[in-house]
């Protein structure tokens, strides 16, 4: 495990820094890359290491493609095959990748970013500017956490440098760029010349792993790529050195965690993802097993704020006022020491974006004020739909505490569940959802929170474009801060959404597995296995 430790981010105009509570620099680093001839390779120490790494993972990846796919298991595999122009390194401080340097017009409208040579997709071809232009215009026009720079454009300089020119000065525009959710992975052109209004459908990066073989509900299996070029610099968080310590990843698909946490006890997975928190203590005193705890998000009820029964304020309200957060967290994690309450969106130990604003709204667990909301919106009974996925257990097992909590206080509250991928397209479709909850990983600045954008949940209110340039290009680091919370309490008030709690999410890895780290996603470029 690793020590937490502060980590800043430079994110606001003047010489402001942001202050995050994060987790700290990688694990045990491995010491040379496996041999490729046999089931083992030998480091210099004599150590046998295996060939394959084995993750058990709960859901069946719904893309590979994560330009358009706000989702952890996206980005978390596509991490290892795509790679961007900047990244977060283990400090969360933007650092190049396939960029090699930049700067910036004096009127701060105009990005030079100048690209590393010798760059080779896993197809053969060298990554030149044509390539990352054609990307990112394409992540510019996909990617929902882009809109924060809309009106943006990328162009070619020259066959290693290209332009961003964007239509307002911001300290935060690198940081953007670097963002890991939805991240702005670079493809050969000729697979975005080939994309279609749902994205790619060739999967080739110039990342460590290359895609081998993805059979749907089984697994997504990667394999080093032999031609690839590490970027320079110590390994820390997503940036610097990737090793392909590992010569195959199988990223094996197991929906059900009794059998999931079985294969990682019988030495079938080496790590699994996504572990049942009610197996917690019994699993961390397991001598085999070692327990990887990151805390580093929340869990988040969304509300259905343009259609249906809860377009009404006055009943989203009413729902806000019934939930008890307690119960609900402890039926999704399943130990009180794994999660903690608190209605703010970012980390609440962040010296900036910490925040109780709307604390008021939260977990009220208030049945008498939540009939008196609803008689006076005028709720018939009409049902009130909850969607879902069994495929992770802290979605679903909250998810069926807020059925009841709203029952008893007198909503028509049903419950429909799907395969992840199912639940994805209905989360995304206001047509069909009134509530759902989901987890979400912390962001490196608000504004890039999910709850901020249309495409998540359909919010759509001038208050929220009004918040974001409050806080995009507020003077200080004061006035952010206080535009951030103007943005919180407005969001309680609207009813557009509410934390439920902030949860600790648990990795559980067998004894001796090095190289593990964390950083919005697990990574596992530099992991191997004793043999």
């Amino acid at each position: 495990m690793r020590s937490s430790h502060l980590a800043r981010l430079a994110a606001l105009a003047l010489s402001s820094a942001l202050v995050l509570s994060a987790c700290g620099g990688p694990g045990s680093s491995p010491s040379s890359a496996p041999s490729q001839g046999g089931t083992t390779g030998e480091t210099t120490e004599q150590t046998s290491y295996k060939s394959e790494l084995n993750i058990g993972i709960a859901a069946n990846p719904p893309s590979l493609d994560p330009h358009g796919i706000n989702s952890n298991i996206v980005g978390g595999i596509g991490m290892h095959i795509y790679e961007p122009l900047f990244t977060l390194n283990a400090d969360y401080e933007p650092t190049p990748v396939l960029a090699d340097s930049y700067t910036v017009s004096d009127d701060g409208l105009v990005y030079t970013i100048t690209l590393r040579q010798g760059v080779l997709f896993h197809n053969g071809q060298e990554m030149t500017a044509d390539d990352v232009v054609a990307s990112m215009n394409l992540w510019l026009e996909r990617c929902s956490k882009a809109e924060l720079i809309s009106g943006s454009t990328f162009a070619k300089a020259d066959d290693y440098t290209v332009t961003l020119t964007v239509p307002q000065a911001s300290s935060d525009i690198i940081n953007i760029l670097a963002a890991p959710i939805q991240f702005a992975a670079i493809y050969p052109k000729s697979v975005v010349d080939a994309a279609g209004p749902d994205g790619i459908t060739e999967y080739i990066g110039t990342g460590p792993y290359k895609l081998d073989e993805w059979l749907q509900d089984q697994y997504v299996k990667l394999t080093r790529f032999e031609d690839y070029q590490s970027p320079e610099g110590e390994s820390s968080g997503l940036a610097g050195e990737k090793q392909a310590a590992t010569e195959t990843i199988y990223f094996r698909v197991v929906t059900d965690n009794s059998t999931r946490i079985a294969g990682l006890q019988t030495g079938q997975y080496d790590i699994i993802e996504d572990l049942p928190l009610d197996r917690y203590e019994e699993l961390a005193s397991d001598s085999n097993l070692t327990m990887d705890v990151e805390t580093g998000g929340t869990l988040n009820l969304f509300f259905n704020t343009t259609q249906g029964p809860l377009a009404n304020q006055t009943l989203r309200q009413a729902v806000l006022a019934a939930l008890n957060c307690d119960d609900i967290m402890l039926a999704a994690y399943g130990n009180a020491s794994l999660y903690t309450l608190d209605p703010g969106w970012c980390d609440p130990n962040d010296a900036i974006w910490g925040s109780e604003a709307g604390a008021e709204y939260y977990s009220q667990n208030n049945i008498a004020k939540a009939q008196e909301l609803m008689a006076e919106a005028g709720y018939n009974n009409e049902p009130i739909v909850l969607v879902t996925t069994p495929d992770y257990s802290e979605m679903y097992n909250a998810t069926l505490v807020v059925q009841e909590q709203l029952r008893q206080a007198g909503f028509n509250a049903e419950v429909e569940q799907y395969d992840f991928g199912t639940f994805m397209e209905h989360r995304a479709d206001p047509a069909q959802f009134d509530l759902f909850i989901t987890s979400n990983s912390y962001n490196p600045l608000p504004v890039q929170l999910s709850v901020l954008s249309e495409a998540w949940a359909g919010l759509n209110a001038p208050e929220v474009a009004e918040g974001i340039s409050a806080i995009r290009f507020a003077a200080s680091t004061e006035e952010a801060s206080a535009a951030w919370d103007n943005l919180q309490e407005f969001l309680y008030e609207y009813g557009a959404a509410t934390v439920l709690g902030h949860y600790t999410g648990v990795y559980a890895l067998r004894t001796g597995v090095e190289g593990f780290d964390y950083l919005r996603y697990p990574i596992y470029w530099n992991v191997k296995v004793p043999a």
